[in-house]
């Protein structure tokens, strides 16, 4: 008899361990591209997005969150790893590409090996789910096992798990005429009507094109089916009986892309959403401290009581004993074919950027940019001189070395104070703080990029072009290379 009540006492052990790793929370991701904070929880008025401002009235809504980096590889690097890009080598867009390849320091691990290592089914999809795996774009060699699969639903009975669902978001949009009818057209069938023209309101940096407002409005019909999307994931989430227990965290990989916002330093390009909702988050709550997108890294591993590496840079902000962060950083450095280097630090009061190649125009040639109808558009009206002072930022053939500015009055940093004297001591602050962060987080921006690693990666984005037969676009990218190496030749 002992021995029967011993085998159930054990038994009875064993079922209730079970019982407590079935009851961790799914961790849910759903990460848009190409994508601002325009949804009307975060202030947008002309259109309404009712999905993600329901998960922000049941959760919490960050009002300062930024991304490390204004564009998708390099930021997608740091969020799977909960490391800055700059520290682990993966700070040039689409690297280690070609023949040349970038390795994870040994104590860097990937987000979902850490899930999947405590027990949860990993997947990573986009929306609707069709059985490939979703974006991932991650500037390091890295093992696709560390992936279960791209949706939740293999899963053994009961497992936990953590899902990403990785959307198109502002892509949506496409470049021109075509992909705006396109997103339009779906809003049209889908939710009854497209965005107005006349509905749409410009940063004052952008003219009243009529390219660029219909862009505009055609993005902002994106942001509506984005929403759509995100109702839709919550729906399952409901219907499979797992909503209660799963923790939902919306965040876009960085903003807009536009003239001034992916791949630049300012807010256009750096100020996300990021909306969490799930077990144990108090509805309704706003925080206005800043944050960064690596957090979600750390964040996600507690909730589930994964304990979160001691080298992770990320910070659990959910935790009752977070301090806040005083501020947060990016950088921005080779996109595609095009060398540029860039740091940010930003306050919830102040926003300094530093310039390390002062002697080349805000607007490089970048054939990625290029070709959009609201680039040509830019170029169009600053050609026939229809841009006023502020339009005309962005034309300008240099750079200054540092830039500041005051969010809080200049939301849209058109009025630069780096060199206005009664400023001096806010210069110097953010100075010292972007270089102890350099400093601290061994930025390996510091030495420019190989030429081998360059030509490497060059390389494959050549063949790709010759794959798919597109000759002009092919020396566009050719001539755009072979500057690039000129202007560094002449310390440029």
């Amino acid at each position: 008899m002992l021995r029967n009540l011993l085998i159930a006492c054990v038994s009875w052990m064993f079922a209730a361990s079970v019982v407590i790793a079935d009851e961790r929370p799914n961790i849910v991701w759903i990460i848009p591209d190409d994508m601002s904070a325009n949804f009307s929880c975060y202030g947008e008025t002309a259109i309404e997005t009712p999905n993600v401002d329901r998960l922000a009235a049941k959760g919490v809504k960050f009002t300062n969150a930024y991304v490390t980096a204004p564009v998708c590889s390099t930021c997608r690097s740091a969020f799977i790893t909960g490391m800055y890009q700059t520290s682990i080598g993966a700070q040039h867009h689409r690297s280690g590409r070609g023949t040349e390849k970038i390795h994870l320091p040994e104590n860097v691990e990937l987000v979902p090996k850490l899930f999947q290592e405590a027990g949860y089914y990993t997947s990573i999809s986009g929306w609707p789910v069709n059985g490939r795996l979703g974006k991932t774009d991650y500037n390091f060699e890295w093992d696709e096992s560390v992936y279960d699969g791209a949706d939740w639903s293999a899963r053994k009975e009961g497992q936990p798990f953590f899902a990403q669902i990785q959307t198109q978001g502002g892509k949506l949009r496409g470049k021109d005429v075509d992909g705006w009818e396109k997103v339009a057209s779906a809003a049209e069938k889908r939710l009854g009507s497209r965005t107005p023209l006349d509905a749409v309101v410009l940063p004052p940096y952008y003219p009243n094109h009529p390219d660029i407002v219909r862009d505009w409005a055609a993005y902002l019909d994106s942001v509506r089916m984005t929403d759509v999307m995100v109702g839709e994931v919550v729906a399952r989430l409901e219907k499979e009986g797992v909503l209660d227990n799963t923790l939902i965290l919306f965040m876009t990989d960085h903003g807009i892309s536009h003239a001034r916002g992916k791949q630049f330093m300012y807010d256009e390009g750096l100020h996300v959403p990021l909306v969490i909702t799930g077990p144990g988050i108090t509805a309704g709550t706003v925080r206005n401290d800043v944050v960064e997108h690596i957090d979600i890294a750390a964040l996600s591993l507690a909730a589930a009581g994964i304990a979160i590496p001691t080298n992770m840079q990320a910070k659990n902000i959910l935790a009752a004993d977070y301090s806040p962060r005083e501020a947060v950083f990016a950088a921005r450095d080779r996109c595609d074919e095009t060398v540029d280097h860039m740091r940010s630090v930003r306050t919830q009061d102040f926003k300094y950027i530093r310039n390390f190649l002062p002697n080349r125009p805000y607007l490089q040639p970048c054939a990625y940019k290029d070709d959009k109808a609201i680039l040509i558009g830019l170029r169009e009206y600053q050609h026939a001189g229809k841009l006023n002072e502020v339009q005309q930022l962005l034309f300008r053939d240099v750079r200054p070395e540092e830039e500041l500015y005051d969010v809080h009055k200049d939301p849209y940093e058109i009025d630069n104070l780096a060199d206005d004297p009664a400023f001096a001591d806010k210069l110097k602050e953010l100075r010292g703080r972007l270089d102890a962060w350099m400093d601290e987080t061994g930025d390996c921006g510091r030495e420019p990029e190989s030429v081998a690693m360059y030509d490497s990666d060059m390389a494959v984005y050549l063949k790709t072009l010759k794959r798919k037969n597109d000759p002009v676009h092919l020396k566009v990218i050719e001539d755009n290379i072979a500057l690039m190496k000129r202007w560094a030749a002449e310390g440029k």
